[in-house]
C-alpha cells in the first residue's frame, strides 16, 4: 500500500484532523507498542500498520 493511500484511509475513518493526531498519539499494542507514525519511520509496511489500525478501531473485516 503507497502512503497515499494509507494517510486517505486514516482520513476517511477518522478525519482529516484527528488522523493525524491519533497516528501521532495512540500506542498500539498491534504495532508492538509503538504509534503509527512511529511504525511508519521505522519502516513497517504501510499495509501491516493499516491492518493494526482496523484491528485497534474495531473496523470490519471489509476495511483490511
Amino acid at each position: 500500500m503507497r502512503f497515499t493511500d494509507f494517510w486517505e484511509r486514516m482520513e476517511t475513518h477518522l478525519g482529516s484532523s484527528y488522523a493525524r493526531s491519533y497516528a501521532r498519539d495512540h500506542v498500539l499494542s498491534e504495532l508492538e507498542g509503538r504509534t503509527v507514525e512511529q511504525a511508519l519511520a521505522d519502516g513497517e509496511d504501510a499495509t501491516r500498520v493499516w491492518r493494526a489500525v482496523v484491528v485497534a478501531l474495531e473496523l470490519p473485516v471489509r476495511y483490511r
